[in-house]
């Protein structure tokens, strides 16, 4: 699974952060997904329980997919029976980027929207943006990581032809662009 961002606040807290442009990639079972993949991968075997970190699981997303008219949406797990928290520390939120109000979370909407930096209501991400989109070396960076995505995504396409099992290694490479060494590669990973 490849998160969109993920982050640790200074009170070990995480933060799973995807920005959805389809209702599909932002249902509810694919929060549960999310929440469960990192719960397993964030302890140790053999570790407590208890050493599960509070988590926050975040879908910003172009549609109110839960159709209430909100801005933003916590789901949280509570008792049925008596309406209490069932305190997991686990936090789900989807938050509906077409409301773009004066209140802080609307006008962060309507930054995640900005093309020009000098439309940007919130001075350290349009510097931010400025780094990235104007400035030499932010540029260069933004290239690199779109480059890598880039790779990424043409060995994934490549794992799932060699997967498929259809087409030699030679049409592979041919398809997805990568050199004949990488697709080898990627069987041998495979077989192993």
């Amino acid at each position: 699974m490849r998160l969109d961002i993920f982050a640790t606040d200074q009170f070990n807290k995480k933060y799973n952060i995807e920005v959805q442009r389809s209702d599909r990639g932002a249902k509810a079972k694919r929060a549960r997904y999310h929440s469960s993949v990192i719960d397993a991968n964030i302890i140790a075997p053999g570790e407590e329980f208890e050493a599960l970190p509070e988590i926050y699981i975040i879908f910003i997303t172009e549609n109110d997919i839960l159709k209430r008219n909100l801005p933003i949406y916590h789901i949280n797990r509570m008792i049925s029976e008596t309406g209490e928290p069932f305190e997991d520390d686990t936090h789900i939120l989807y938050v509906n980027a077409k409301i773009k109000t004066e209140t802080e979370l609307g006008k962060l909407m309507h930054d995640f929207s900005c093309i020009d930096p000098n439309d940007i209501n919130y001075d350290v991400l349009a510097k931010r943006v400025r780094y990235f989109k104007e400035e030499k070396e932010g540029v260069d960076i933004m290239c690199k990581i779109m480059e890598d995505m880039i790779i990424e995504d043409r060995k994934e396409m490549a794992c799932r032809m060699l997967n498929d099992g259809i087409l030699s290694l030679e049409k592979i490479a041919e398809y997805t662009g990568l050199s004949i060494e990488e697709v080898k590669k990627l069987a041998d990973q495979k077989i192993a």
